[in-house]
């Protein structure tokens, strides 16, 4: 594209002083020259990015639909007192008692009527799951929803968690408005189950009464939220997350995590969730991995999609449905639990092939911008962070990663 041909905007670098930049993504070589042989590569990735929002304007709506995919997906109750299923399995697991139909763009979904005395079809509370029959033996497999919303682990029955249909009878009700952004962040990165002084498992309910008024005494305006995204295996400190919609109920149900963001908010603290999208936990029977008997519904199938220092799965950036799955899953925190942003885990490994592994960043700029950047994991942040400051202009969105940075 001849610059002649691009279009350029006026950015404010300083109070009072403006640069005209070229919208292709090379903008930024203004601000820095040393940036300037390396043009053709931004203006490529600004072009994957593009045809991305272009994608999504056309099939989808644009950002605001596309994001809440978490309304359709799973189990959904409507006005119309009807549970809306992509996934289902009764009581007593009988695997032909309500099977789904196919849709044109191959969704499961079902749709049950209340009961006759007017309620719901699935109580709340009860235990969910679903079979797939799947070629070439017709062999059944059972699967968590993925966009599970609640999920319980019981220990005495088995250590693989359960599924819950969560809609309580009475939701909780924000009180308090979002304090206004932060001109500079003063961070407290906490741990609602460490959060105690005892050798267990603290609660967001304690978090609440006791950590939230002593960090603010302390004086810090922002509070980064650990292990909130359900996990498996504790000792992973949440960072091998298994069910991306559902908060941990090993501190309490939700409502007690909204509670704590509504306190928080209103002692004027900032809160941002700890958001783990570099990879997810490679459990079958209550992860993703596997979800449709392959090992590539949500992955890059092979070596791809394998995480060798992490022992875990890796998404497949570049596919439709995954980026519907993550961008929504970013949407649905900051709707439900009205959290005011996120810190990003792992951006290093999102963002190259190797992770980060073996290799030392000098901060010499070949290092990335050469084969070892994985474009598809760029492009997916630069979505998520332009999807998020699109519809929520006063988000906090900050990058975690172990690496030297231009």
């Amino acid at each position: 594209m001849a610059g002649s041909d691009v279009a350029t905007f006026q950015a404010e670098v300083e109070p009072g002083r403006f640069l005209t930049m070229q919208e292709d993504g090379t903008g930024v070589a203004v601000l820095d020259p040393w940036l300037e042989p390396f043009k053709d590569s931004l203006r490529r990735r600004f072009g994957l990015f593009k045809n991305w929002v272009n994608k999504i304007n056309e099939t989808s709506g644009g950002y605001e639909q596309f994001t809440r995919g978490y309304e359709y997906f799973g189990l959904n109750y409507s006005n119309a007192n009807l549970a809306f299923l992509q996934i289902y399995q009764p009581d007593n697991w009988d695997a032909s008692a309500h099977p789904m139909k196919k849709d044109n763009f191959g969704v499961f979904h079902l749709t049950l009527p209340a009961k006759s005395d007017g309620t719901t079809a699935i109580a709340h509370g009860s235990k969910i799951k679903i079979a797939m029959f799947i070629p070439p033996h017709n062999e059944r497999i059972d699967r968590l929803p993925a966009w599970s919303k609640y999920v319980t682990q019981d220990l005495s029955v088995s250590p693989c968690y359960d599924s819950i249909f969560w809609n309580p009878p009475t939701k909780y009700l924000f009180k308090n408005k979002p304090p206004k952004k932060p001109e500079s962040l003063r961070v407290y990165e906490a741990h609602v189950g460490i959060a105690t002084t005892e050798g267990r498992v603290g609660t967001y309910m304690e978090f609440t009464k006791n950590l939230l008024p002593r960090i603010s005494r302390l004086g810090y305006n922002t509070i980064q939220l650990m292990a909130v995204m359900e996990h498996a295996y504790y000792a992973s400190f949440g960072y091998q997350v298994t069910s991306f919609f559902a908060a941990s109920s090993r501190y309490g149900p939700p409502e007690h995590l909204q509670e704590l963001i509504d306190t928080a908010h209103g002692l004027g603290i900032t809160v941002l969730l700890d958001v783990v999208h570099s990879h997810a936990c490679k459990n079958v029977l209550d992860g993703l991995n596997m979800f449709d008997g392959t090992d590539h519904c949500y992955f890059h199938e092979g070596g791809k999609g394998r995480h060798d220092l992490w022992d875990s799965r890796l998404f497949n950036y570049g596919a439709y449905e995954p980026l519907r799955f993550l961008m929504s899953n970013l949407r649905y925190w900051m709707e439900t639990f009205q959290f005011d942003g996120f810190r990003f885990d792992g951006v290093t490994s999102m963002m190259y092939i190797h992770h980060g592994m073996g290799v030392g960043f000098s901060g010499n700029y070949n290092e990335y911008f050469n084969y070892g950047v994985d474009e598809e994991g760029v492009v997916y942040l630069m979505l998520a962070n332009d999807m998020l400051h699109n519809l929520y202009p006063n988000v906090i969105t900050i990058a975690e990663g172990t690496y030297k940075w231009p």
